[in-house]
Protein backbone atom coordinates (compact mmCIF):
# COMPACT_ATOMS: atom_id res chain seq x y z
CA UNK A 1 0.00 0.00 0.00
CA UNK A 2 1.33 3.71 -0.66
CA UNK A 3 2.67 4.85 2.26
CA UNK A 4 0.66 8.37 1.44
CA UNK A 5 -2.35 6.57 1.78
CA UNK A 6 -1.44 4.82 5.06
CA UNK A 7 -0.38 8.29 6.56
CA UNK A 8 -3.52 9.90 5.37
CA UNK A 9 -5.84 6.92 7.01
CA UNK A 10 -4.13 6.94 9.99
CA UNK A 11 -4.27 11.08 10.12
CA UNK A 12 -8.16 10.58 9.57
CA UNK A 13 -8.24 8.69 12.39
CA UNK A 14 -6.67 10.56 14.75
CA UNK A 15 -8.05 13.59 13.58
CA UNK A 16 -11.77 11.45 14.04
CA UNK A 17 -10.25 10.92 17.61
CA UNK A 18 -9.34 14.13 18.01
CA UNK A 19 -12.99 15.81 17.36
CA UNK A 20 -14.36 13.29 19.14
CA UNK A 21 -12.53 14.36 22.65
CA UNK A 22 -13.10 17.72 21.49
CA UNK A 23 -16.76 17.57 21.06
CA UNK A 24 -17.00 15.59 24.03
CA UNK A 25 -14.96 18.28 26.10
CA UNK A 26 -17.13 21.36 25.12
CA UNK A 27 -20.16 19.62 25.78
CA UNK A 28 -19.12 18.73 29.27
CA UNK A 29 -18.18 22.66 29.50
CA UNK A 30 -21.66 23.63 28.20
CA UNK A 31 -23.90 21.58 30.78
CA UNK A 32 -21.51 22.46 33.38
CA UNK A 33 -22.93 26.21 32.90
CA UNK A 34 -26.60 24.65 32.69
CA UNK A 35 -25.90 22.47 35.61
CA UNK A 36 -25.02 26.26 37.43
CA UNK A 37 -27.70 28.19 36.12
CA UNK A 38 -30.06 25.89 37.22
CA UNK A 39 -28.58 25.82 40.87
CA UNK A 40 -28.79 29.98 40.64
CA UNK A 41 -32.19 29.03 39.40
CA UNK A 42 -33.53 26.81 42.05
CA UNK A 43 -31.86 28.79 44.33
CA UNK A 44 -33.49 32.56 43.41
CA UNK A 45 -37.04 30.38 42.85
CA UNK A 46 -36.66 29.29 46.28
CA UNK A 47 -35.56 32.46 48.37
CA UNK A 48 -38.38 34.20 46.27
CA UNK A 49 -40.95 31.83 47.56
CA UNK A 50 -39.59 32.22 51.35
CA UNK A 51 -39.12 35.80 50.89
CA UNK A 52 -43.02 36.36 49.05
CA UNK A 53 -45.00 33.94 51.94
CA UNK A 54 -42.97 35.80 54.55
CA UNK A 55 -44.17 39.34 53.06
CA UNK A 56 -47.40 37.90 52.38
CA UNK A 57 -47.69 36.53 56.27
CA UNK A 58 -47.05 40.19 56.96
CA UNK A 59 -49.14 41.76 54.58
CA UNK A 60 -52.63 39.70 56.21
CA UNK A 61 -51.25 40.59 59.60
CA UNK A 62 -51.30 44.22 58.68
CA UNK A 63 -53.27 46.25 61.13
CA UNK A 64 -54.91 48.21 58.28
CA UNK A 65 -54.00 48.76 54.37
CA UNK A 66 -52.26 51.56 54.77
CA UNK A 67 -49.51 49.45 56.65
CA UNK A 68 -50.08 46.69 54.13
CA UNK A 69 -49.43 49.56 51.59
CA UNK A 70 -46.06 50.02 52.96
CA UNK A 71 -44.89 46.70 53.16
CA UNK A 72 -45.52 45.83 49.64
CA UNK A 73 -43.75 49.39 48.74
CA UNK A 74 -40.84 48.43 51.24
CA UNK A 75 -40.10 45.41 49.01
CA UNK A 76 -39.57 47.32 45.90
CA UNK A 77 -35.77 48.24 46.69
CA UNK A 78 -34.78 44.49 48.05
CA UNK A 79 -36.52 43.03 44.83
CA UNK A 80 -34.49 45.45 42.65
CA UNK A 81 -31.12 44.75 44.31
CA UNK A 82 -31.92 40.57 44.06
CA UNK A 83 -33.01 41.51 40.50
CA UNK A 84 -29.78 42.54 39.91
CA UNK A 85 -27.85 40.44 41.89
CA UNK A 86 -29.31 37.24 39.80
CA UNK A 87 -28.70 39.33 36.41
CA UNK A 88 -24.66 39.51 37.97
CA UNK A 89 -24.59 35.96 38.92
CA UNK A 90 -26.19 34.82 35.18
CA UNK A 91 -23.29 36.97 33.68
CA UNK A 92 -21.28 35.65 35.52
CA UNK A 93 -21.95 31.97 34.59
CA UNK A 94 -22.22 32.74 31.40
CA UNK A 95 -18.77 34.61 30.91
CA UNK A 96 -17.33 31.72 32.77
CA UNK A 97 -19.20 29.05 30.39
CA UNK A 98 -18.28 31.34 27.47
CA UNK A 99 -14.64 31.47 28.33
CA UNK A 100 -13.85 27.94 29.12
CA UNK A 101 -15.50 26.91 25.92
CA UNK A 102 -13.80 29.77 23.69
CA UNK A 103 -10.49 28.49 25.83
CA UNK A 104 -11.16 24.68 24.92
CA UNK A 105 -12.53 25.95 21.13
CA UNK A 106 -8.63 27.78 20.99
CA UNK A 107 -6.45 24.84 22.06
CA UNK A 108 -8.42 22.03 20.09
CA UNK A 109 -7.93 24.67 16.83
CA UNK A 110 -4.26 24.96 17.91
CA UNK A 111 -4.07 21.61 18.08
CA UNK A 112 -5.40 20.98 14.76
CA UNK A 113 -3.71 23.57 12.86
CA UNK A 114 0.03 21.66 14.54
CA UNK A 115 -1.53 18.11 13.33
CA UNK A 116 -2.77 19.32 10.09
CA UNK A 117 0.51 21.20 8.92
CA UNK A 118 2.77 17.87 10.26
CA UNK A 119 0.76 15.89 7.93
CA UNK A 120 1.29 18.18 5.07
CA UNK A 121 4.84 18.35 6.02
CA UNK A 122 5.25 14.67 5.92
CA UNK A 123 2.85 14.03 2.74
CA UNK A 124 4.27 16.71 0.75
CA UNK A 125 8.17 14.56 1.40
CA UNK A 126 6.46 11.70 -0.51
CA UNK A 127 4.15 13.43 -3.03
CA UNK A 128 5.07 12.54 -6.55
CA UNK A 129 6.71 14.54 -8.95
CA UNK A 130 4.89 17.49 -10.50
CA UNK A 131 2.19 17.71 -7.58
CA UNK A 132 3.83 21.14 -5.67
CA UNK A 133 0.61 23.11 -7.18
CA UNK A 134 -1.93 21.00 -5.51
CA UNK A 135 0.62 21.38 -2.28
CA UNK A 136 0.41 24.88 -1.97
CA UNK A 137 -2.95 25.22 -3.04
CA UNK A 138 -3.91 22.78 0.02
CA UNK A 139 -1.49 24.57 2.22
CA UNK A 140 -2.61 28.25 1.09
CA UNK A 141 -6.46 26.66 1.67
CA UNK A 142 -5.62 25.70 5.14
CA UNK A 143 -3.91 28.90 5.84
CA UNK A 144 -7.00 30.86 4.53
CA UNK A 145 -9.28 28.65 6.44
CA UNK A 146 -7.14 29.38 9.64
CA UNK A 147 -7.24 33.01 9.17
CA UNK A 148 -11.06 33.19 8.75
CA UNK A 149 -11.46 31.25 11.88
CA UNK A 150 -9.15 33.56 13.97
CA UNK A 151 -11.19 36.53 12.71
CA UNK A 152 -14.58 34.52 13.92
CA UNK A 153 -13.38 34.46 16.93
CA UNK A 154 -12.16 37.92 17.22
CA UNK A 155 -15.91 38.93 15.89
CA UNK A 156 -17.33 36.77 18.35
CA UNK A 157 -15.50 37.47 21.21
CA UNK A 158 -15.89 41.32 20.94
CA UNK A 159 -20.01 40.84 20.21
CA UNK A 160 -19.41 38.75 23.78
CA UNK A 161 -18.13 41.61 25.51
CA UNK A 162 -20.45 44.14 24.17
CA UNK A 163 -23.58 42.37 25.53
CA UNK A 164 -21.66 41.77 28.80
CA UNK A 165 -20.82 45.16 29.27
CA UNK A 166 -24.87 46.15 28.26
CA UNK A 167 -26.35 43.53 30.62
CA UNK A 168 -24.01 45.08 33.51
CA UNK A 169 -24.94 48.46 32.35
CA UNK A 170 -28.72 47.59 32.31
CA UNK A 171 -28.36 45.96 35.91
CA UNK A 172 -26.95 49.01 37.27
CA UNK A 173 -29.88 51.11 35.56
CA UNK A 174 -32.29 48.88 37.00
CA UNK A 175 -30.85 48.99 40.61
CA UNK A 176 -30.41 52.66 40.04
CA UNK A 177 -33.89 53.39 39.00
CA UNK A 178 -35.68 50.91 41.47
CA UNK A 179 -33.90 53.12 44.22
CA UNK A 180 -34.31 56.40 43.01
CA UNK A 181 -38.68 54.88 42.93
CA UNK A 182 -38.29 53.77 46.39
CA UNK A 183 -36.72 56.63 47.63
CA UNK A 184 -39.31 59.42 46.14
CA UNK A 185 -42.33 56.93 47.37
CA UNK A 186 -41.00 57.12 50.90
CA UNK A 187 -40.29 61.14 50.90
CA UNK A 188 -43.90 61.42 48.94
CA UNK A 189 -45.64 59.05 52.06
Amino acid sequence: MNPAVNQLSQATKTSMEVNLHAMTELAEKALQGVSELVELNMATAKASFEETSAVVQQILSAADAKEAFHLVQAQAQPSAEKAASYGRHLASIASRTQGEITKTTQERVFDTTRHVNGLIEELTKTAPAGSEPFVSAWKAGFASYNSAYEQFVKVSQSTFDNFQEQMHTAGNQFASSATKTTKSKKSAA
